[in-house]
């Protein structure tokens, strides 16, 4: 069954690690709890049926937890539940005339009970079975006490129960990623199969790989809108302390979203205006001179709750790992929902980023990381750079609305919109080999000590997104068949000016080196405007039969341009693609919570590449997966438990051959098995974990045959995590997680070595009491030193080290 938990009312996070400790003891400490406003209703269409698969299906739209005894429903039936009901009025409605009723205890929880005073003779008694839940129903949007959500509207555009929904998603929420100390989006999925964050260590954007893919061009989503990048350093930002929820849809998405990769897509839902008032402060300090504070207020504005309002906010201001590299972020999100009827709402979201940073990733030379020198390696405190030059300086905002309208029980519009702006100043100098002082001795020491260093800079790198997303849902039914069919015309169009400079930099004494050495800028070697649009059609039908199987059918039909104005040579590129992608899945209900599924799902993505033989640009990049999997979230459980098997294939892909002449006649192929489980074996103990075995992740096609059977991103056969927490009675809490990562052979199998797997350790410790959480969280406990699995030929980075965070937070 689903989960509601009571929320506490007064709920603010100030800093990603801060915010972990926090909601971590937030989640499992009562707070005082004002009183709240009436709870809304919710929409149900629940069909006559026995009483117990009524309420079970009631507990999953719901979004409660409702465990009763089969002996106390045997033999009766429901008439069905239809149209807009609060929690109370649904579980009333459901069981009038049973002789049963649902009983709102004090502490919010529900007893299913006779409504006789006391049980006839010789019956037995039964053991009265507590409900738990909020005055909301959980929604895909909405807050999720604890680790499992039931819901989510990433797989579907739909608010959909996830054990329907026939592909893999995993639903990382604020309360888990508050546990587990995540301040940055990579650490919040680190403890999620199919995800495999960027391990070395960079302070300048989030990088990661789904399935083996690159997923962080062309960009993540936010709101379900994508926030697009043109694969270059103007890459969007996402502040896990804004999010609510982070959401992986795992394998190609194209039906519902265009122009996606083939790995899937990280889409981050936004904290949003609640009802209950909430109020929090937090501060926190750590190692690396890390200063950061920050406050979440929501409430509503007038006393009917038409209107409602958030404000989220971040400050830090912090060192690296990395000598001579900061990093300083504020982030600021508003926002405002006006409700002007049940029907009828209107969200407006806003946020505001500044990043002031340098480059931890100081592409240091593999001879000296992952192959030692006579002097040893190097450590993974050098600073290759230049003080004074390197910084990755960005600034980025959006404004953006979520409108949604309610016609009746059957049909409902809506229509998402968000423009936004963002302006990066990039600029590096990095390691590039050392010098051969002695080519007649390779052995010679005097080789190993001084490196050559390169410039690079992307400066400025801009950026305006607009997107638009107009949907219209239609709930249909005739006898056992249920339909929610939903229309949708998107628009997006972006454009990118982006100037870049290659050139050479000083040599630098890497183990003892000395700045401030002369250089010029060189002159650009890119400048150019990219303007990117695409506009797409595309219908779905999620498909009900009898309460046990499930239908998902999609398509799309998409048209994208490319216009490219290269600046240097006044040339001007036009690229027309146009491609239908399609969907299927299918899913069967179990009795008891098991869900089996099939499916298959397609993706696209255009190519900005000349072919020099017809001097047009190569045809779109496509991706298509077969997936079987199933899921079982155990009725009367807060569990979840998931499994799929998968064959990703990813095909156009532009490849360079021997002579560095592009062609297209690469295709790339993953397969692999995904395990995931969150439950809690006893009261107040939570178990996190996820495995990922992908066996095979090789290029089968490429114009350079040296290339075939390698890998385009370097994944693991083996990947595993797990996390388990614990709070005590007397509000102490204790979490500890560790996280294994197999060796591979670097990007494109071109390491000279095996990179060696590794083994980390995370920690958490806190207190809870009266209006205050204290927490301590720890990430690399143990301050293992390892290398990131994209080691290449000529450059390899370390991993992070040991961070130590503590959070002190008051919530009023």
């Amino acid at each position: 069954m689903s989960q509601t938990q009571q929320r506490a009312p007064l709920r603010l996070a100030l800093g990603p690690v801060a915010l972990a400790a926090a909601l971590v003891l937030g989640a499992v400490a009562p707070l005082p709890v004002r009183a709240q406003a009436a709870a809304p209703a919710h929409g149900y269409d629940i069909p006559a049926d026995t009483l117990e698969n009524a309420l079970n299906r009631f507990g999953r739209e719901a979004g409660i937890l409702l465990s009763f005894p089969t002996e106390l429903t045997a033999g009766l039936r429901s008439n069905g539940l239809r149209g807009s009901y609060t929690v109370q009025a649904g579980l009333d409605s459901l069981l009038a005339g049973s002789g049963l009723q649902a009983a709102r205890q004090p502490n919010g929880s529900f007893i299913l009970q006779r409504r006789a005073a006391a049980p006839q003779a010789g019956s037995g008694s039964l053991p009265p079975v507590t409900v738990t839940a909020g005055a909301q129903p959980e929604t895909a949007s909405s807050h999720v006490e604890g680790y499992v959500a039931r819901r989510s509207a990433t797989g579907t555009k739909t608010d959909t129960p996830l054990i329907e929904t026939p592909q893999s998603i995993s639903v990382v929420t604020a309360d888990r990623v508050a546990a587990m100390g995540a301040a940055r989006l990579p650490d919040a999925l680190a403890y999620t199969p199919g995800v495999k964050a960027f391990d070395g260590y960079d302070s300048r954007y989030d990088w990661l790989s789904l399935r083996g893919f690159d997923a962080y061009s062309p960009g993540f989503y936010l709101d379900g809108m994508q926030m697009r990048n043109n694969a270059g350093y103007a890459v969007w930002r996402m502040e896990s302390y804004g999010a609510e929820r982070i959401e992986v849809l795992r394998g190609p998405s194209s039906v519902l979203y265009g122009q996606t990769g083939p790995g899937g897509m990280v889409n981050v839902v936004s904290k949003r205006p609640t009802e209950e008032p909430l109020r929090e402060v937090q501060v926190q300090a750590g190692n690396r001179s890390l200063k950061r504070v920050a406050a979440d207020f929501s409430g509503p504005l007038d006393a009917q709750g038409q209107w409602l309002y958030r404000l989220t906010a971040l400050s830090q201001d912090s060192q690296t790992q990395v000598d001579r590299v900061g990093d300083r972020r504020q982030f600021l999100a508003p926002s405002l929902t006006w409700r002007p009827s049940g029907d009828t709402s209107l969200t407006v979201l806003a946020h505001y980023a500044s990043i002031r940073a340098g480059n931890a990733y100081g592409f240091l030379p593999v001879t000296g990381t992952l192959l030692s020198t006579p002097y040893g390696r190097i450590p993974s405190s050098t600073f290759v750079g230049e003080p004074g030059f390197d910084r990755y300086n960005q600034n980025q905002w959006d404004l953006g609305y979520l409108f949604e309208h309610r016609f009746d029980d059957t049909w409902t519009v809506r229509q998402n919109a968000r423009y936004g702006r963002i302006k990066t100043d990039y600029r590096q100098i990095y390691a590039n080999g050392f010098v051969t002082n002695d080519p007649d001795n390779v052995f010679d020491p005097s080789n190993f000590h001084t490196i050559n260093r390169s410039l690079f800079a992307s400066s400025p790198e801009r950026g305006k997104t607009f997107t638009l997303d107009n949907q219209v849902q239609a709930k249909l039914r005739s006898g056992d068949w249920q339909h929610t069919v939903l229309l949708g015309l998107d628009y997006q169009r972006s454009v990118f000016d982006q100037v870049m400079y290659f050139g050479e930099a000083p040599q630098l004494e890497v183990f003892a080196p000395v700045y401030g050495q002369p250089f010029s800028m060189p002159a650009p070697n890119t400048d150019s405007r990219v303007r990117l649009s695409q506009t797409g059609i595309y219908l779905q039908d999620q498909i009900k039969w009898n309460d046990r199987w499930v239908a998902t059918l999609g398509g799309r039909y998409d048209r994208a341009r490319v216009d490219t104005d290269n600046h240097l040579d006044q040339s001007t590129t036009r690229q027309s693609d146009h491609k239908f992608t399609g969907r299927a899945g299918l899913v069967y209900l179990a009795p008891g919570g098991l869900a089996p599924y099939v499916s298959y799902s397609e993706s696209f993505s255009p190519s900005t590449t000349i072919d020099p033989d017809t001097r047009q640009p190569f045809k779109p990049e496509t991706g298509k997966q077969y997936e079987v999997g199933l899921r079982y979230q155990p009725v009367g459980t807060r569990d979840s438990y998931s499994a799929a098997v998968f064959d990703l294939r990813r095909q156009n892909i532009v490849t360079f051959d021997r002579d560095f002449v592009p062609r297209q006649t690469g295709e790339a192929r993953v397969r692999g098995l995904e395990l995931e489980a969150a439950f809690e074996p006893m009261p107040r103990f939570n178990v996190v974990l996820a495995y990922s075995w992908t066996p095979s992740a090789k290029v089968v096609s490429d114009s350079n045959p040296d290339r075939i059977g390698k890998q385009l991103v370097g994944t693991p056969r083996n990947q595993v995590s797990a996390w388990a927490d614990y709070r005590f009675g007397n509000g102490v809490k204790a979490g500890l997680g560790v996280r294994f990562m197999g060796s591979t052979h670097g990007a494109n199998g071109t390491a000279p070595a095996k990179i060696p797997s590794y083994t980390v350790f995370d920690a958490m410790l806190g207190y809870d009491f009266e209006h205050w959480a204290l927490a301590l969280n720890a990430r690399n406990l143990t301050d293992r030193i390892y290398l990131g699995r994209n080691c290449d030929a000529y450059s390899c980075g370390y991993g992070e080290r040991r961070s130590l965070v503590a959070t002190a937070t008051y919530r009023w």
